[in-house]
């Protein structure tokens, strides 16, 4: 079993370094599709990265139709949007046998409407108010991978941490 949360046409190199980071820590494959609004190599992004990226599972996409070709079965693909009625932390991703994909759009404009539209049996939603048009990206991400390995019961993640000095006793 796998998460991946893909990001399609992401603009902003700081949001992309925190998913980065997020994806590190939660044992996630990050795809990006291009066009991206940034270079790989820009400082913003590798400081919102920290020193992770040598430990990342990182794949780049030319497009969005070669993502999709990427995905063995587009059943457990999830577009994450605010035009659903499906709540994300309703969906069951506890099969440890499954991978799961985790696809969000980019920051301005999301996801493409007629993609979307084609695909409605596939689309999330994340409870907000209406006083806003979108949470950000990274904390959208977060919340979505995060319930995802929560039901997995954090799977090969670090349930507890010690201090140094405890570890030496």
């Amino acid at each position: 079993m796998t998460n991946h949360i893909a990001l399609f046409e992401p603009l902003m190199p700081a949001n992309t370094g925190n998913i980065a980071r997020t994806c590190v820590g939660t044992n996630t494959v990050l795809h990006l599709i291009r066009p991206l609004g940034f270079s790989l190599d820009n400082k913003h992004m590798k400081r919102a990265g920290l020193d992770y990226w040598d430990k990342l599972q990182l794949v780049i996409h030319d497009d969005l139709a070669d993502f999709l070709s990427s995905i063995p079965d587009l059943q457990q693909l999830y577009l994450v949007s605010k035009f659903s009625d499906k709540i994300y932390s309703d969906i069951d991703y506890s099969d440890t046998k499954k991978d799961y994909y985790f696809l969000f759009g980019k920051e301005t404009t999301g996801l493409p409407e007629q993609f979307m539209r084609e695909n409605q049996d596939k689309c999330l939603r994340i409870p907000m108010s209406n006083n806003i048009r979108a949470l950000n990206l990274s904390n959208s991400c977060a919340l979505v991978i995060y319930e995802a390995v929560r039901q997995q019961h954090f799977e090969g993640l670090e349930l507890t941490h010690r201090y140094e000095h405890d570890k030496l006793h």
